[in-house]
Protein backbone atom coordinates (compact mmCIF):
# COMPACT_ATOMS: atom_id res chain seq x y z
CA UNK A 1 0.00 0.00 0.00
CA UNK A 2 1.42 3.46 -0.66
CA UNK A 3 0.38 6.46 1.62
CA UNK A 4 -2.32 7.97 -0.69
CA UNK A 5 -4.59 4.94 -1.28
CA UNK A 6 -7.91 4.74 0.47
CA UNK A 7 -8.43 1.68 2.13
CA UNK A 8 -11.39 0.15 4.52
CA UNK A 9 -9.62 2.11 7.41
CA UNK A 10 -8.52 5.60 4.88
CA UNK A 11 -12.25 5.69 3.34
CA UNK A 12 -11.76 9.35 1.94
CA UNK A 13 -13.98 8.99 -0.73
CA UNK A 14 -17.00 8.98 1.48
CA UNK A 15 -18.88 12.12 1.62
CA UNK A 16 -18.51 12.98 5.12
CA UNK A 17 -14.20 13.14 4.47
CA UNK A 18 -15.32 14.67 1.19
CA UNK A 19 -16.70 17.24 3.07
CA UNK A 20 -14.41 17.89 5.56
CA UNK A 21 -11.64 18.45 2.94
CA UNK A 22 -13.47 20.38 0.23
CA UNK A 23 -12.35 24.10 1.11
CA UNK A 24 -9.03 22.15 0.89
CA UNK A 25 -9.50 21.10 -2.89
CA UNK A 26 -8.09 23.75 -4.85
CA UNK A 27 -4.85 24.47 -6.39
CA UNK A 28 -4.60 28.06 -4.99
CA UNK A 29 -3.91 26.06 -1.18
CA UNK A 30 -0.19 24.59 -0.88
CA UNK A 31 0.43 21.27 0.56
CA UNK A 32 1.63 23.32 3.37
CA UNK A 33 -1.23 25.34 4.11
CA UNK A 34 -3.51 22.32 3.59
CA UNK A 35 -1.74 20.04 5.98
CA UNK A 36 -1.22 22.78 8.85
CA UNK A 37 -5.72 23.76 8.48
CA UNK A 38 -6.77 20.29 8.10
CA UNK A 39 -4.39 19.18 11.23
CA UNK A 40 -5.97 22.09 13.25
CA UNK A 41 -9.89 20.74 11.89
CA UNK A 42 -9.30 17.60 13.32
CA UNK A 43 -7.16 18.75 16.41
CA UNK A 44 -10.34 20.75 17.23
CA UNK A 45 -13.31 19.66 15.72
CA UNK A 46 -13.06 16.24 18.07
CA UNK A 47 -13.36 16.06 21.55
CA UNK A 48 -10.26 13.61 23.05
CA UNK A 49 -11.64 10.97 24.81
CA UNK A 50 -9.76 7.94 25.70
CA UNK A 51 -11.75 6.12 27.61
CA UNK A 52 -13.99 4.72 25.43
CA UNK A 53 -12.48 1.84 23.56
CA UNK A 54 -13.79 -0.37 20.69
CA UNK A 55 -11.25 -2.53 18.79
CA UNK A 56 -14.21 -3.28 15.86
CA UNK A 57 -13.16 -2.79 12.47
CA UNK A 58 -16.53 -0.07 11.74
CA UNK A 59 -14.75 1.97 14.48
CA UNK A 60 -11.34 2.66 13.70
CA UNK A 61 -13.00 3.89 9.51
CA UNK A 62 -12.60 7.42 8.79
CA UNK A 63 -16.03 8.14 8.11
CA UNK A 64 -17.09 6.27 11.02
CA UNK A 65 -15.05 8.54 13.36
CA UNK A 66 -15.84 11.88 10.98
CA UNK A 67 -19.70 11.00 12.21
CA UNK A 68 -18.78 11.54 16.19
CA UNK A 69 -17.74 14.45 18.19
CA UNK A 70 -15.13 12.77 20.23
CA UNK A 71 -12.21 10.48 19.53
CA UNK A 72 -9.10 9.02 21.39
CA UNK A 73 -5.85 9.65 19.47
CA UNK A 74 -5.68 6.77 16.92
CA UNK A 75 -9.16 7.65 16.16
CA UNK A 76 -8.62 11.49 15.34
CA UNK A 77 -5.02 10.39 14.18
CA UNK A 78 -7.26 8.27 11.20
CA UNK A 79 -9.52 10.81 10.51
CA UNK A 80 -6.12 12.75 9.68
CA UNK A 81 -4.81 10.62 7.54
CA UNK A 82 -7.81 9.73 5.48
CA UNK A 83 -8.19 13.89 5.00
CA UNK A 84 -4.46 14.66 4.12
CA UNK A 85 -4.77 11.76 1.40
CA UNK A 86 -7.64 12.92 0.24
CA UNK A 87 -5.92 15.54 -0.67
CA UNK A 88 -2.94 14.35 -2.08
CA UNK A 89 -0.25 14.44 0.91
CA UNK A 90 0.90 10.99 1.80
CA UNK A 91 0.43 9.74 5.06
CA UNK A 92 0.84 7.02 7.71
CA UNK A 93 -0.53 6.01 11.35
CA UNK A 94 2.87 6.08 14.05
CA UNK A 95 2.19 4.29 17.07
CA UNK A 96 3.89 4.44 20.42
CA UNK A 97 3.27 4.75 24.60
CA UNK A 98 3.15 7.75 26.65
CA UNK A 99 3.14 8.33 30.10
CA UNK A 100 0.61 10.87 31.29
CA UNK A 101 1.85 13.00 34.54
CA UNK A 102 -1.00 15.83 34.90
CA UNK A 103 -4.53 15.10 35.73
CA UNK A 104 -4.09 11.10 35.86
CA UNK A 105 -5.97 10.13 38.64
CA UNK A 106 -9.12 8.66 36.10
CA UNK A 107 -6.55 7.52 33.98
CA UNK A 108 -5.09 5.52 36.57
CA UNK A 109 -8.21 4.51 38.28
CA UNK A 110 -9.61 3.21 34.59
CA UNK A 111 -6.42 1.52 32.82
CA UNK A 112 -4.35 0.44 36.35
CA UNK A 113 -1.54 2.95 35.10
CA UNK A 114 -0.77 6.82 33.72
CA UNK A 115 0.90 5.29 30.55
CA UNK A 116 -1.57 5.11 27.56
CA UNK A 117 -0.43 2.54 24.53
CA UNK A 118 -1.37 2.56 21.85
CA UNK A 119 -1.01 6.25 21.51
CA UNK A 120 -1.54 7.60 17.28
CA UNK A 121 -0.18 10.25 15.93
CA UNK A 122 0.21 10.69 12.24
CA UNK A 123 3.43 10.82 10.01
CA UNK A 124 3.16 13.29 6.88
CA UNK A 125 5.11 13.89 3.70
CA UNK A 126 5.61 17.59 3.15
CA UNK A 127 9.04 18.98 1.24
CA UNK A 128 10.58 15.87 0.55
CA UNK A 129 10.68 14.96 4.71
CA UNK A 130 8.21 12.78 7.15
CA UNK A 131 6.93 15.21 9.65
CA UNK A 132 5.35 14.15 12.50
CA UNK A 133 2.32 15.65 14.29
CA UNK A 134 -0.46 14.74 16.94
CA UNK A 135 -4.18 16.43 16.81
CA UNK A 136 -5.16 14.32 19.91
CA UNK A 137 -5.71 17.04 22.45
CA UNK A 138 -7.89 19.54 21.52
CA UNK A 139 -7.34 23.27 22.19
CA UNK A 140 -10.43 23.39 25.05
CA UNK A 141 -9.01 20.62 26.47
CA UNK A 142 -5.04 22.03 26.58
CA UNK A 143 -6.60 25.59 28.19
CA UNK A 144 -8.49 23.37 30.69
CA UNK A 145 -4.94 21.49 31.88
CA UNK A 146 -3.50 24.52 31.48
CA UNK A 147 -1.08 23.14 28.76
CA UNK A 148 -0.28 25.04 25.23
CA UNK A 149 -2.13 23.43 22.68
CA UNK A 150 0.45 21.96 19.77
CA UNK A 151 0.28 23.79 16.62
CA UNK A 152 1.42 22.40 13.54
CA UNK A 153 3.90 24.76 11.26
CA UNK A 154 4.06 22.05 7.98
CA UNK A 155 7.88 22.15 8.97
CA UNK A 156 8.70 20.71 11.55
CA UNK A 157 7.81 18.05 14.12
CA UNK A 158 5.03 18.83 16.56
CA UNK A 159 4.08 15.75 18.42
CA UNK A 160 5.28 15.66 22.07
CA UNK A 161 3.94 18.35 25.15
CA UNK A 162 6.21 17.79 27.55
CA UNK A 163 5.26 20.33 29.87
CA UNK A 164 2.19 22.61 30.94
CA UNK A 165 2.41 25.89 31.00
CA UNK A 166 3.92 26.15 34.72
CA UNK A 167 6.58 24.10 33.64
CA UNK A 168 5.34 21.07 35.29
CA UNK A 169 6.39 17.88 33.32
CA UNK A 170 3.08 16.75 31.24
CA UNK A 171 3.74 13.96 29.36
CA UNK A 172 6.53 11.69 27.58
CA UNK A 173 6.94 8.98 24.74
CA UNK A 174 7.90 5.62 26.62
CA UNK A 175 8.15 3.13 23.76
CA UNK A 176 8.10 3.78 19.68
CA UNK A 177 6.37 0.72 17.71
CA UNK A 178 6.67 2.21 14.45
CA UNK A 179 4.77 3.91 11.28
CA UNK A 180 1.94 1.97 9.67
CA UNK A 181 0.35 2.43 6.31
CA UNK A 182 -3.22 1.11 7.04
CA UNK A 183 -4.51 0.45 10.81
CA UNK A 184 -2.73 -2.31 12.32
CA UNK A 185 -6.22 -3.68 14.40
CA UNK A 186 -4.53 -6.90 15.75
CA UNK A 187 -1.29 -5.15 16.93
CA UNK A 188 -3.71 -2.51 18.76
CA UNK A 189 -5.59 -5.73 20.12
CA UNK A 190 -2.87 -7.59 21.66
CA UNK A 191 -1.03 -4.40 22.85
CA UNK A 192 -4.03 -3.63 24.64
CA UNK A 193 -4.35 -7.25 26.14
CA UNK A 194 -0.63 -7.33 27.61
CA UNK A 195 -0.24 -3.64 28.83
CA UNK A 196 -3.98 -3.82 30.37
CA UNK A 197 -5.12 -7.16 31.83
CA UNK A 198 -7.19 -6.22 34.51
CA UNK A 199 -9.82 -5.32 31.86
CA UNK A 200 -9.98 -8.70 30.36
CA UNK A 201 -10.01 -11.05 33.48
CA UNK A 202 -13.48 -12.17 32.33
CA UNK A 203 -11.53 -14.44 30.08
CA UNK A 204 -14.15 -13.17 27.48
CA UNK A 205 -13.08 -11.60 23.80
CA UNK A 206 -14.19 -8.26 24.81
CA UNK A 207 -13.64 -6.04 21.80
CA UNK A 208 -15.97 -2.92 22.86
CA UNK A 209 -15.38 -1.36 26.21
CA UNK A 210 -16.44 2.39 27.65
CA UNK A 211 -14.53 2.68 30.91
Amino acid sequence: MTYLQSSYFFDYENELIQKLVSTYLTHDISEKEKAIGLYTLVRDQWKYDPYSISLTEDNYRASTIAGRSTGNCVEKSIVLIACLRAVGIPARLHLGKVKNHIAVERLTEKFGSNELTPHGMVNAYLNGRWLKMSPAFNKSLCTRFRVEPLDFDGETDSFLQQYNSEGSLFMEYTEDYGHFGDVPLEFMWNNIKVHYPHIFDTGEDIREFKL
